[in-house]
Parts: structure tokens; sequence; C-alpha cells
């Protein structure tokens, strides 16, 4: 009997026992989480490209000839008025040189012409001579000035033929690339070198001919250093070439900044992002997504009971990594990206205020 009576005790005691492991509280869980921060600009794109001057010029000799010298390199800033390169003259020389002398003797045949002038109308006023005579004094003398204009504009063209013979810029400018040498013979009005204003600076990036095609006038450009891209200022697009590069299938677009980095040189390597407003929408990791029974689902974090709750939102974008809401959360909430699989609805948690943000 008393057998009987302590198997019976242990079979209660058993039972009580597997009562209170029933009844446990649900474990508080750890779990990784993220702030909903909703994206109301779509990125379409990062593109390098560079800084570069609104207004270039290429200038060339007026006369042609051998190049016996180049004053300034790639990367020089001129003045206006400074030489850029310049020609060996002998041939000018010897120009103005031939046309000074032409001029000298067409002088001297004025000054005589002048002389028999003179000395004809003195005779024909005292009636000794004859008009004919007077009349050829004085054509002669017309002819010889007519000519002598004729010999001083040669000259004239023979100093500005030898000025030309050095390459000057007319305003304040970078020298961005030379077309020739020095000991190279170039012709009259041949490219020699490029000239950039430098006071009026502007983005150019290549975009692909598909992108280019879509461009709107919504579209956002934020253009960055890319050594330091805290250095950035936004841009308009100003132009876009008609037609695409036949070797790389991609269109030039010229773009206007807001306003001008001192980092910002001509030739500085930037970064370009073009982006889209749109509708308001949620990026996520794919890990927070809940997807069973046809629904797809998140769990979001109570911040005052610290316990979740699943919500089901729709999904507009997906990709290896990430997803993209279109709605179903709002900004400032936190969403649970880690372990959806084993939480329960009501289930408390512990959140680590340093998750992504």
């Amino acid at each position: 009997m008393k057998a009987m009576t302590l198997v019976v005790g242990g079979a209660v005691l058993l039972l009580a026992g597997c009562g209170k492991e029933a009844a446990a509280p649900e474990p508080v869980r750890p779990v990784l989480s993220m702030i909903v921060q909703p994206q109301v600009q779509a990125s379409l794109g990062r593109f390098a490209g560079t800084i570069q001057a609104r207004y270039e010029s290429t200038l060339g000799f007026r006369v042609g000839g051998r190049i016996a010298r180049r004053w300034v390199d790639v990367g020089s800033q001129v003045k206006p008025g400074d030489v850029l390169a310049s020609l060996d003259p002998t041939d000018q020389r010897n120009q103005l040189r031939a046309a000074e002398g032409d001029l000298a003797k067409v002088q001297a045949l004025w000054i005589n012409a002048q002389a028999n002038a003179r000395r004809q109308q003195q005779l024909f006023d005292r009636g000794v001579g004859a008009q004919a005579q007077l009349d050829i004094a004085q054509t002669d003398l017309k002819t010889t000035g007519a000519s002598l204009e004729q010999a001083r504009a040669a000259v004239d063209q023979a100093r500005d033929q030898l000025s030309y013979s050095e390459l000057r810029t007319d305003h304040a400018a970078v020298v961005t690339n030379w077309q020739a040498e020095a000991g190279q013979t170039v012709s009259a009005g041949q490219a020699v070198v490029t000239l950039a204003r430098p006071e009026i600076k502007e983005a150019v990036i290549d975009l692909p001919t598909y992108l280019a095609e879509q461009l709107t006038p919504d579209l956002k450009f934020v253009v960055a250093s890319q050594l330091d891209p805290s250095i950035n200022t936004s841009a308009t697009l100003r132009e876009l070439e008609p037609q695409a590069d036949a070797a790389t299938r991609t269109r030039r677009a010229r773009l206007t900044l807001a306003n001008t980095p001192n980092a910002f040189r001509l030739g500085t390597s930037i970064s370009v992002t073009l982006s889209s407003a749109v509708s308001p929408r949620s990026e996520l990791p794919a890990s927070a997504l809940l997807e069973s029974d046809g629904q797809t689902r998140v769990w979001i974090v109570d911040p005052q009971q610290k316990t979740v709750s699943t919500r089901e939102v729709k999904l507009l974008e997906r990709t290896p990594g990430t997803v993209v809401l279109a709605s179903g959360v709002q900004a400032g909430e936190r969403v649970v990206t880690a372990g959806v699989n084993s939480l329960k609805p009501g289930q408390k948690v512990i959140v680590d205020e340093e998750d992504a943000q």
C-alpha cells in the first residue's frame, strides 16, 4: 500500500513539473533591425566625368611657316597679348624689306613728280610753258601719288604678315592642348593650340544612349569630386549631343553647375549621380521579408512594448540583396531585418539601438 502511494505521489509531482514547464514565458530574443527611411528620389546611376570650360577656342597662325618655338606648355595660364608660339620670320622679314624698298623708290618718284608739276605750273603761269606739258606733269603726279599709297599699303601688309608670325591670345585662358610642335611646318589657319576660358566651368559626362533618351526635366544631377565626395554641388542639363559616339554608343552631356567649388579645377575627375523624383518608397534588406501563405509581410517592432507584430506590405522591386516597398511601412518605424522566420506575434525582443538607422 505504501508503495502504491509513493508511485501515485511521484506521478502527481511529475505532472506538476510538466505543467510548470508549459507555462514558462517566451524567451526575449535579440534582433537586428533598422529604421524605415522612405526615399523620394530614385537613383538612375553614377557616371564618371570631368570638369571642363564651357568656352574653348582653337587658334592657328594667320600665315604659313615653320614653328620656331612654343612659349607655353599645356596647363599654363596666359593673359591677353601673351605669345603662345612663333614661326621662323625669315620669309615675312624679306617681304617687309622688299615692300619698304618699293616704297622708297615710289617716294623718290613722288618727290620728282611734285617738283616737275610745280615747275611746269610756274612756266605756265609766266606764259612760257605749254598746257600739254602741264597736264602731263599733273597726271604723272596723280599716278605717282596712287603708286605711293599702294606702296605704303604693301608695307603695312608686310608688317602685319610679320606680326602674324607670332601667335598671341586675345583673352585670359588656360592652354589645354597643342596640335603642333616646334619644327613642324603649318599652313595658314591650321589648328595649333586649344585654349579654355576658366571663368565658366561645367561638368561633362557620357551617358548610355538608352538613358539619354529617357532624360526628363525633373532629373536631379549631383556632381561630386572623386577624390573628396564631400565636395559636391547640384547641376542641370545644359546640352545633350544629338548623336551617339560611333565607338562607345554614348552621348555627351554638358551640365551647368549651381556653384563651382574651388576644388573643381579644369580637368578634375568627378562622379555624377542621376536621380529622379518618385512616389515615396522604402528600401529594406531582402532578409526582412516574411513570405508565407501567398502574403508578403515584415515584422514591426513596437518601441514601447518591445514586441513584434507582422504587417502586410506591397512589394515594388526586388534585387538579390534588397527589396523596395511601395506601401505598408511608415517613416520612422523599426523593421526586423534578420531571423524573421523564428519570431512569433507579440514576442518580446531586444533591439540594439546601434543597428542600422
